[in-house]
């Protein structure tokens, strides 16, 4: 520590030690120091960090500083957590007429907020020695005073306090003089000369005393003033005060003239020597001339200037009554004027301490700001009462200290809700007619990552058109993020361990910024028709927070796949085919069937027949739906016995592709018929033998399959909400030789496309299922069912045409979509 002058801080410490243990519950401070005035700057005052105790490396990170209001701060604190002294601190000049000088210090930590009150006692240093308004003053007194009269002299004043202050007074030596000292309290001490030995004038016209005012300090200051005493002639009689002692009460701000009190005080003399007038006392200082003023003739106190109770509460003035004669006499006589305090002064507001942001997370009771009130009024009038006037999730609570309050949370906070809240702070004082003031606050509310990203819809479905060009983005999924800054960044994954999906999974990429999907494969829809995967955001706070969405993709057919001729075909594996007929068949008769397949669906698989190229036009015809071709009248003699045909098959997607077959029509005699007839009988037979032992095993596998399946697609549809996403259903009574169909839903509506699957072997007649498919709506009873009769005739002529029935849903009975009615256009529905 420092010294300053011959004081060691060293021997102080004791006498603080004591004067702590005395004062402590007197005290607002949590800690207090004691250092002498005019120390050198940056000489320490404490370590409020380890007298507190402080973890020192978190200082910095929580802001540990002063609050001050003074615009140049007595004391500093270092990184450390020491308080130091800023500038020079003069006593005189920071407390001027305080017995105590006590500089109260808050400091403050943040994150947490804390606050630490520290009181810094300024001790005196005697470094200002005694002075006299004057360094000489004149005295007039009558040689008739008698002994026992008492004049008032100017007392000396000294800034230092306590007890380096004006302790005494000494009057040079001389017979006919003492000193008396009166002692006004805080006024000081009031030295009064004493006659003890009545004055000759003729002995001698003039004394001249020597007047020294003595401190109390180590070593003692002193100050002198010298008083000349004139003699006068005989003036019998002084004035004599009515009162025995005056006092006024007056109110604060009081207009300029009000009157106080008046002074009356007489003289038994007659003339001049019986005139009295008033004047204010030699020890009246300046600050008292400006306030008051008193009438010379009438003794009447007035008011001067602005009288202010928060300057001064009371005011005790010297009052000098005078006569006018040649050797005037004079008394005093002190007033005390008392000042009435007013509710002048509004609170005041001040912010000592204010977090950036508060969490949202914040628990209830979490310390916001620190706010310091104070009304210079007193009594009620100085009693302050604070509020918020906002509905918020906050409220205001008085602190231990006096006029402090701690703005905290009252609820918990949510930032999404509302990111900051703007605080009216109100103060109102108790006074009868009560004052106000008010200070308007920001708390803004920090992020906190409590926010999981939300995608924009759950789930996605996407269609995808097959043959989709490879590493070019297909469809993006989007999210948000109610948070915010890093809380609110967003990354888009694929889902690890995806059950079932790794391997379709596998094939596609995601942009982790952008969401975008591209895939690394290019999709055919006749080896997969949709697949599911699942895509997870996840954000970049601290912890991250994740969801994941299911995405559904379904492929869309292309016509990408050409007819493929199922019959004719040749050993070479060409489409090219023989058949032989009697001469003698009548108009009608089926020649052969063209056998056609197409893997596409709906209209791309939906396939035409027409003849391209013929011998005679008038001999045969072809079905364009069936394939079938007949003659259309019995030949004749002059009928070439050959015939090529030359059939185009083609589908009906938007571009069309076909394929084409030759059928070679040779006409054979009957009798070379029949024996033809005889042995493709026998050949026939033999592997319908054959045949029908392997279609017995086949329907058997079938069945139980479809048993199988049954089973579980019940268990499937018990554990599943009957809500279904839109996506395609295999037919479940599908036999795998006439035809094949997709169900699939668009809206509130579902469709079944149908489309040729021929085989070798079979007659392909469109609707040729065994049974009548009956597709129930599980979410709507009201759908329409059609049902549709399709003829089929048997590749034996004559057989009984039998019929069938479909009954299909979502198809108008006048008017069916085109996906329902395209494989059936040429049969008529019931």
């Amino acid at each position: 520590m420092a010294r300053a002058g011959n004081i060691k801080w060293s021997e102080l410490l004791p006498a603080l030690l004591v004067f702590l243990g005395l004062h402590l519950n007197f005290t607002l401070a949590q800690l207090r120091y004691a250092i002498p005035e005019e120390l050198t700057v940056g000489t320490i005052v404490g370590n409020i960090a380890k007298d507190v105790g402080l973890d020192r490396s978190a200082l910095e990170t929580r802001g540990f500083r002063i609050v001050s209001g003074s615009a140049v701060p007595l004391f500093e604190l270092n990184d450390n957590g020491v308080l130091t002294i800023h500038r020079k601190i003069d006593r005189e000049e920071v407390c001027a007429g305080v017995t105590n000088c006590i500089i109260n210090i808050k400091t403050v930590l943040e994150n947490p907020l804390e606050v630490h009150y520290v009181g810094v006692e300024i001790l005196d240093v005697n470094d200002h020695s005694p002075t006299f308004p004057d360094n000489e003053t004149h005295l007039e007194i009558s040689e008739s005073a008698l002994p026992g009269a008492r004049f008032q002299l100017q007392a000396a004043g000294d800034p230092d306090s306590g007890a380096n202050s004006v302790q005494n007074y000494k009057l040079s030596q001389n017979d006919h003089f003492r000193l008396e000292v009166k002692d006004r309290g805080d006024d000081g001490k009031i030295p009064i000369l004493y006659l003890q030995k009545p004055l000759d004038k003729e002995a001698a016209r003039h004394h001249i005393l020597r007047l020294t005012a003595v401190d109390g300090g180590k070593p003692a200051r002193s100050g002198t003033m010298t008083i000349v005493i004139n003699v006068l002639d005989t003036n019998d009689n002084m004035p004599v005060f009515v009162k025995e002692s005056y006092s006024a009460m007056l109110e604060e701000n009081s207009p300029v003239g009000t009157s106080v009190i008046q002074m009356n005080a007489t003289d038994l003399d007659d003339g001049l020597n019986g005139e009295v007038v008033y004047s204010f006392g030699n020890n009246v200082n300046n600050k008292i001339h400006k306030l008051f003023e008193i009438d010379a003739n009438t003794g009447v106190i007035t008011v001067k200037g602005l009288i202010d109770f928060e300057g001064k509460d009371k005011y005790e003035i010297d009052i000098k009554a005078s006569d006018k004669g040649l050797a005037p006499l004079a008394t005093e006589k002190s007033v005390m004027i008392t000042i009435v305090d007013l509710n002048d002064n509004a609170p005041e507001i001040e912010v000592t301490s204010l977090s950036n942001a508060v969490p949202e997370d914040s628990k209830p009771g979490r310390t916001v700001a620190l706010l310091s009130v104070t009304d210079r009024d007193s009594g009620v009038n100085g009693k302050v009462i604070c509020s918020i006037t906002e509905d918020a999730p906050f409220t205001l609570t008085p602190s231990s200290q006096e006029n402090m309050y701690s703005i905290i949370t009252k609820s918990v906070l949510d930032r999404e809700r509302q990111s900051s809240y703007t605080l009216t702070i109100v103060a109102k004082d108790a006074g009868e007619t009560p004052l106000s003031s008010q200070l308007t606050i920001g708390v803004k509310v920090s992020d906190v990552n409590d926010n999981s990203p939300k995608f924009s819809s759950n789930p996605f479905t996407f269609y995808l058109a097959e043959n989709n060009a490879v590493g070019v983005p297909l469809f993006s999924v989007s999210a948000h993020d109610s948070d915010e800054g890093e809380n609110a960044v967003l990354s888009f994954s694929m889902a690890k361990n995806d059950n079932g999906n790794t391997k379709i999974a596998s094939f596609l990429s995601i942009n982790s910024e952008t969401g975008e999907i591209s895939a690394l494969k290019s999709f055919d829809f006749e080896s997969v028709k949709t697949f599911q995967f699942h895509v997870v955001a996840t954000d970049s706070g601290s912890p991250p927070l994740s969801s994941n969405v299911t995405v559904n993709v379904f492929i869309l057919d292309q016509n990408d796949n050409a007819p493929v001729i199922l019959y004719p075909v040749s050993s070479n594996g060409s489409a090219e085919g023989v058949e032989e007929i009697p001469r003698n068949v009548n108009a009608g008769h089926l020649v052969t069937k063209v056998r056609a397949y197409d893997a596409d669906i709906g209209y791309n698989g939906w396939l035409l027949f027409s003849l391209q190229q013929v011998t005679d036009h008038s001999l045969f015809a072809l079905d364009r739906y069936t394939g079938q071709i007949r003659t259309l009248r019995s030949f004749t003699e002059t009928d070439e016995a050959e015939h090529k045909l030359l059939i185009l098959v083609k589908d009906n997607g938007n571009v069309s592709l076909s394929a084409t077959a030759t059928v070679i029509v040779k006409l054979v005699e009957p009798k070379e018929a029949f024996a033809a007839s005889d042995v493709q009988s026998a050949a026939a037979e033999d592997e319908d033998s054959h045949v029908t032992f392997y279609l017995i095993i086949t329907l058997g596998s079938v069945s139980l399959l479809f048993l199988i399946s049954i089973i579980v697609l019940i268990a499937m549809q018990c554990s599943k909400s009957t809500d279904y996403t839109s996506k395609y259903l295999p037919e479940p009574n599908y036999d795998g030789t006439l035809c094949h169909s997709i169900q699939y839903r668009s809206g509130d509506k579902r469709y079944m496309l149908v489309g040729p699957r021929m085989s070798v072997g079979s007659t392909i007649v469109p609707g040729s299922h065994a049974n009548t498919l009956v597709l129930p709506d599980r979410r709507k009873t009201s759908d329409e069912q059609v049902t549709f009769l399709w003829r089929r005739k048997s590749s034996a002529e004559g057989e009984k045409q039998k019929e069938e029935r479909i009954s299909l849903e979502g198809c108008s009975r006048t008017s069916p979509p085109p996906m329902c009615s395209h494989a059936h256009e040429p049969y008529t529905p019931f």
